[in-house]
């Protein structure tokens, strides 16, 4: 009896195969370290983001506390006005407040304008540090009627 010859034509075929998945595996980490990047960048923003509201919020908070006219908030709290520069000196003054914590804030102080209405406008600007120096800062934007 004749014994039968087999030839192997697969040879090689594991290795391929192995590449393969190391390839695919490659690039789902690669979509992982990009995804866990921009949940960083999008978690940073939000801080930012709710800094900025805090700070409007506890200017508010001592608009409220005055006898609320128009004439004593446009007086007291409209920019550049002294309970204003009070608020942002000690803002930037105080370890861990919002103003120290927004990146380029020096370079746009927020605004407060006060209508003849009693609407308190709070308009604070940030740009965050990856950001180029020419680019548009962020805003965020607290309207408030204060009667």
């Amino acid at each position: 009896m004749k014994a039968k010859v087999v030839s192997n034509n697969q040879s090689g075929v594991m290795l391929l195969e192995v590449l393969i998945a190391i390839l695919i595996f490659s690039v789902g980490i690669l979509g992982i370290v990009g995804l866990q990047g921009t949940a960083i960048k999008q978690v940073t923003d939000a801080r930012f983001r709710s800094d900025a509201a805090l700070l409007a919020n506890q200017l508010i908070g001592s608009m409220w506390v005055t006898d609320r006219t128009v004439a004593t908030l446009k007086d007291r709290f409209a920019t550049d006005k002294d309970d204003y520069v009070t608020w942002v000196g000690t803002a930037a003054n105080q370890a861990g407040t919002v103003i120290g914590t927004l990146p380029g804030v020096a370079d746009f102080p927020p605004t407060v304008d006060i209508s003849d209405s009693g609407i308190a406008t709070i308009s604070i600007y940030w740009r965050a540090p990856s950001e180029k120096t020419g680019t548009q800062p962020h805003q965020h934007v607290v309207i408030a009627q204060i009667k």
